[in-house]
């Protein structure tokens, strides 16, 4: 088994279906960035969620949300893109998810509106963004309300 740990964000909305069998099954496209010789680098996953443990959180996982998933790395897929260029397609079938604690706020949306953490697209961190700084601290977050906690 290839066991992995990574640090991105949501390429898209989580998308939720059910097998004929009924079992619940939820999929979504997740980037890992990072800079190699001054040039910014995306590796592009397939993630699939099996049943029901992360219901609670899906409300609060939009296309940018920073995460952490952990899960089983399965073997890579070579495809032909419509250039009829090689393409490698990888796809983690997860183990657990959290919130990402890192990432770097907006510092123009910071400097303007004084909500620390507050970006365009609502998640609280940049695109591609990871300089391991705290974002929010508790209440702060949008999830986090009345000192409750969503999951």
């Amino acid at each position: 088994m290839n066991f992995v740990l990574l640090a991105g964000r949501l390429g898209s909305d989580p998308e939720t279906r059910f097998t004929p069998s009924g079992q619940k099954v939820t999929n979504f496209r997740f980037a890992c960035s990072s800079k190699k010789g001054g040039k910014d680098e995306t590796i592009w996953y397939r993630i699939t969620v099996w049943g029901e443990q992360y219901d609670k959180m899906l409300p609060y996982m939009k296309k940018g949300t920073a995460l952490m998933i952990q899960g089983e790395l399965h073997k890579p897929q070579i495809y032909m893109d419509r250039e009829n260029k090689p393409q490698t397609s990888l796809e983690i079938t997860v183990s657990n998810i959290s919130f990402s604690p890192f990432g770097k706020s907006d510092s123009s949306s910071s400097a303007n509106s004084g909500n620390k953490g507050s970006s365009p697209n609502g998640s609280g961190f940049e695109s591609n963004d990871f300089d391991f700084e705290p974002v929010m601290q508790g209440s702060q977050h949008p999830a986090f309300q009345d000192d409750e906690i969503p999951f």
